[in-house]
């Protein structure tokens, strides 16, 4: 999981959402739920704001390795239904995700804030540790620990793709560094356009933070030029340069 940068959304659309909102009587799960199911051209507003922010070509801004293929209410319509058209409630999700994990879950706390991450209000990193040589993670805080939990952050399919993403990264980041030696523009630009459209965007983030941390030569088994590499603030502004909010 990886911070992701809400955008704002035309003022038509704001409108909608306001109006449709105004028409939802308090509490009235029944018809939020209509009245989302039946705003199809909304729906595709929302959907098309959500697929410019997420990683990549539209990964699951939760588990970051499905394709976003549905609109999320981040807190659900049967908790709040005067959210269900808040810009600020919608996440691009996987359909494995919205389905078989998160569904309508929204763990809070004994003051009724949620437990759960909001990537698009929060840096993810604050609450997850990346393992990077098994591909799991481990909860920082207890919103870490519900997060990982009731999202299925370490589902086995998961740790295994991080797992190679993290190969994937250190040669994609090798490849760049070679391109710039030799002064090819072209091969470096599509190297970091690689690295940021893969999925699992977060081992990438990962690995760019602890290449700055204490005990980096731990964790990237002494490979100094690797670490040198991650820290290099060349790749850092590539990778801004080319969208990536890394």
């Amino acid at each position: 999981m990886i911070g992701i940068r809400r955008i704002a959304l035309p003022g038509r659309v704001v409108a909608d959402l306001e109006e449709l909102t105004a028409r939802i009587p308090p509490g009235d799960t029944k018809e939020a739920r209509r009245l989302w199911r039946v705003s199809r051209a909304v729906r595709r507003s929302l959907r098309a704001g959500l697929d410019v922010m997420a990683a990549g070509r539209g990964y699951c801004m939760y588990c970051g390795d499905g394709l976003g293929s549905t609109v999320d209410h981040f807190e659900p319509i049967a908790r709040n239904p005067g959210r269900a058209f808040d810009w600020l409630n919608h996440v691009l999700a996987c359909e494995y995700c919205n389905s078989h994990h998160k569904r309508d879950l929204f763990p809070v706390d004994e003051d009724g804030d949620s437990l759960l991450i909001d990537p698009t209000a929060e840096d993810p990193l604050e609450h997850l540790f990346l393992v990077l040589s098994i591909g799991t993670y481990r909860a920082l805080t207890e919103k870490g620990e519900q997060t990982i939990k009731v999202c299925g952050l370490n589902r086995a399919q998961l740790a295994r793709g991080r797992e190679t993403a993290v190969n994937q990264v250190s040669a994609l980041v090798m490849g760049w560094q070679a391109a710039r030696e030799l002064g090819d523009d072209g091969k470096r630009r599509a190297m970091v356009w690689t690295l940021l459209d893969q999925p699992h965007a977060d081992v990438l983030h990962a690995m760019l933070r602890q290449a700055g941390m204490p005990g980096a030569r731990a964790v990237f088994r002494a490979d100094d030029e690797l670490i040198d590499l991650l820290r290099a603030p060349e790749l850092a502004e590539d990778l801004q340069l080319s969208g990536g909010a890394v």
